[in-house]
């Protein structure tokens, strides 16, 4: 079969088949078995991601061809994301350093960046923003790279995603993006923030279980989360009025939690954001918003932590 491969696009064509014959799971930067096959392709034969279409009947060597058919292999037995293989990924227009120090990028919030937060923001003036679990730092750095008169700080609890974060912000010369290790706020005393952008884990214990073997090779710690998926998400919407200007906003991204925000907190005024395809599970969050239910939230959050008695909340 590999004799009859002779081009980029034979081999593009041919791993696509293959990786849906074997059952792929895809959702790590690409959703789909033919984009995969591309990116693994190109990045097999060092050529750019964004590679004209009219180099697809280019020929190949026969060294490249094993060097593709190679690449193609392990994505099929080991299962891992092809960001981790190619050790790039896309995000907002830029490319990141990925290893499984940290998620792939691949957050819908990378749309808000390009567009400046708008209408959200509604033209108020920020000048200091947070990335709360910043991971490999791509919402933090991507902020500080389209709005450099920003002050943006990254904050993840691992030392690991940290130190991914600290290679990324040098490959992207965004030295200026703070990176900070916190266990959420509990490191931010003091600190206050025009806008609070968050993808924090928010997967149930069960969905985490049951998930395909690619999201096996990324930190647990960024994506489980507990019976419904708001462990984390309720402490962030506790204490984000603390670290946020009166005028501030908070932008969370809850993916398929969603129906539990519904369910838990019916009567918090959030809106939730639509994307070029859709409603993604992101809601904006004012802070005067979260100050008037904050009693409500502190006590759903208590339950949380500690099993104790409901909290008198923070305001």
């Amino acid at each position: 079969m590999a004799d009859e491969l002779h081009t980029i696009i034979d081999l593009i064509r041919y791993g696509a088949s293959r990786f849906n014959a074997a059952g792929l799971t895809f959702g790590h930067s690409y959703d789909n078995a033919l984009d995969e096959a591309t990116q693994l392709a190109l990045h097999a034969l060092h050529l750019p991601h964004d590679l004209s279409p009219v180099y697809g009947q280019a020929r190949v060597t026969l060294a490249e061809k094993e060097e593709v058919l190679g690449l193609f292999l392990r994505r099929i037995e080991e299962r891992v994301p092809a960001a981790y293989l190619t050790g790039e990924a896309w995000f907002a227009g830029l490319s990141f350093k990925s290893d499984r120090r940290a998620l792939v990028p691949r957050s819908p919030i990378a749309e808000l960046i390009l567009s400046g937060f708008e209408p959200w923001l509604g033209g108020r003036e920020v000048t200091r923003a947070l990335d709360l679990c910043t991971g490999s730092g791509c919402i933090a750095i991507a902020m500080a790279h389209y709005r450099p008169d920003w002050r943006v700080d990254a904050v993840d609890l691992s030392e690991e995603a940290l130190s991914l974060a600290a290679e990324n912000r040098e490959r992207l010369g965004a030295g200026h993006v703070r990176l900070l290790r916190s266990d959420l706020f509990s490191g931010l005393q003091g600190e206050r923030y025009d806008l609070i952008v968050t993808n924090p884990p928010y997967v149930t214990d069960d969905e985490t279980d049951a998930l395909p073997p690619e999201y096996g090779h990324e930190p647990e710690l960024g994506l489980r989360a507990g019976a419904d998926g708001l462990d984390l998400v309720l402490r962030i919407l506790r204490d984000a009025p603390l670290h946020l200007t009166d005028h501030g906003l908070l932008v969370c991204e809850v993916g398929e939690a969603e129906r539990a925000v519904h369910r838990l907190l019916p009567e918090l005024p959030l809106a939730w954001v639509e994307f070029k395809v859709g409603q993604m599970g992101v809601f904006v969050a004012e802070r005067r918003d979260l100050v008037a239910h904050n009693a409500r939230i502190a006590r759903l959050a208590a339950e949380r932590e500690a099993g104790a008695a409901p909290s008198a909340g923070l305001f």
